[in-house]
């Protein structure tokens, strides 16, 4: 193609500068078109791979920033480009640069060039201390799990003084050590270094335990929702007593796999009901150890009920312990209307009531309400919505409704003497506030 010719279509406009991708073109053509006055044409050549590496050389000083990007993404440009590239002025570049450099470092080996592979390393370590953090975050993305690029880079990405830049590297890296963590943890890292480490797969013991000797409650919280941490039985029953005065590490402790029997009862001791729920839920405890936290629940909420409370507030307790217990009975499978029928025989009323309640999936205060309201109908709504039978409900009407037995509604096994809609009606009606 004759220069000339190309480059008069091109100010002409018949030819835009995209078309110059797919021109072929001397050495002597290419010199020239590097110095053509027109960026875009300018682009198009340093964007090219058929380029010899003296002209990509040429375009990487160029004046135009975009040039100068094109030639640092370029995997043709050679390796003093790239490390004359890593001190441009524009960012950028250098981002584009630290792109190219990511993908090219795990990949050299050492069967190539020694110089190459050098000036290669070089630059990635000009890279790693770049004044723009974004740059830095930007490489250590790319070089979060390469086992193949050089210990000095991952080691000063993973001291950084930005969370953003250390952190992928903390976490992921395999090429870092537990002495390299270690000394990591020591140098009083920046907030956040902790967290990063304590969720790297496979954490050893001994790293976890200086992790949970830290006062980081935030990074103690991560390693116990790490499952693949080691965790030495010693160090979790710390973190268990630790966890009586820091809240935060209850839950993570709670749903902490392979939980031992000692720290599931130790915590059952001192943990909300909420959290004690689902620690008797765990499905993966033995049924030693979900027993043994049963039992301390109950005798919490015998604990729990001071003689100089008042009757009120007494009371409410106690609901509140017979909800939960029915809950957790109901979570067990153990919760049906023999149990229901037997606790009113047994005159355990307020076991009873809220059994029913956790049935009927209705609060204390609407099974309260429709029991004592002295309504057959209401209270017969409330055992056909708790799904029991009629001769259940009877019971139910008379013990805990105190209806007099000859008002009381009566029926056989499951057939009601109401209908479906009438009692959803009933139940409607004492669940508005």
């Amino acid at each position: 193609m004759d220069l000339s010719r190309l480059t008069a279509r091109l100010e002409e406009g018949s030819t835009n500068p995209a078309g110059l991708a797919s021109q072929a073109f001397t050495y002597d053509e290419a010199k020239r078109l590097a110095g053509h006055p027109d960026p875009e044409i300018r682009r198009e050549l340093a964007a090219r791979t058929d380029v010899v590496p003296e002209i990509l050389y040429f375009l990487s000083a160029d004046p135009d920033p975009e040039v100068r990007r094109r030639i640092a993404a370029n995997l043709g440009t050679p390796r003093q480009a790239d490390y004359n590239l890593a001190h441009d002025k524009d960012a950028e570049v250098r981002a584009d640069l630290a792109r190219k450099i990511a993908r090219l470092a795990p990949g050299l080996s050492a069967s190539e060039q020694d110089r190459v592979r050098s000036m290669t390393y070089e630059t990635l370590a000009l890279l790693a201390r770049d004044q723009a953090p974004t740059i830095r975050r930007l490489l250590a993305e790319a070089l979060k799990s390469e086992p193949d690029v050089p210990a000095e880079v991952i080691g000063r990405l993973a001291r950084d003084i930005e969370i953003i830049v250390a952190a992928p590297i903390l976490e992921f890296s395999p090429i870092l050590t537990d002495d390299d963590l270690l000394d990591i943890i020591r140098s009083s890292p920046v907030a956040g270094a902790l967290s990063a480490i304590a969720k790297r797969d496979s954490l050893s013991a001994d790293i976890s335990d200086v992790i949970a000797g830290s006062a980081d409650i935030d990074a103690i919280a991560d390693l116990l929702r790490n499952d693949s941490a080691q965790l030495r039985e010693e160090t979790l029953d710390a973190m268990v007593a630790r966890a009586k005065r820091e809240d935060s590490l209850r839950d993570p402790l709670v749903r902490r796999a392979n939980l031992p029997h000692g720290a599931a009862r130790r915590l059952a001791t001192f943990i909300g009901d909420n959290l004690l729920q689902v620690l008797a839920q765990r499905r993966d405890l033995t049924p030693e150890t979900v027993s043994a936290v049963r039992r301390v629940f109950h005798d919490r909420l015998k604990a729990t009920r001071p003689m100089a409370m008042p009757s009120e507030n007494r009371d409410s307790l106690e609901i509140e312990a017979e909800y939960e217990k029915a809950k957790m009975l109901r979570e067990a499978g153990q919760l049906n209307e023999e149990l229901i029928r037997n606790s009113i025989v047994q005159n355990h009323l307020a076991f009873a009531r809220a059994a029913i309640g956790v049935c009927a999936d209705l609060a204390p205060s609407v099974v309260a309400r429709i029991l004592g309201s002295s309504s057959p109908k209401a209270v017969t709504a409330l055992g056909w919505r708790a799904g029991l039978s009629m001769e259940t409900t009877t019971q139910v009407q008379v013990r805990l409704g105190r209806i007099n037995p000859d008002m009381a509604l009566h029926g056989v096994g499951r057939r009601y003497p109401l209908t479906d809609g009438e009692m959803a009606m009933q139940i409607a009606i004492f669940s508005n506030d």
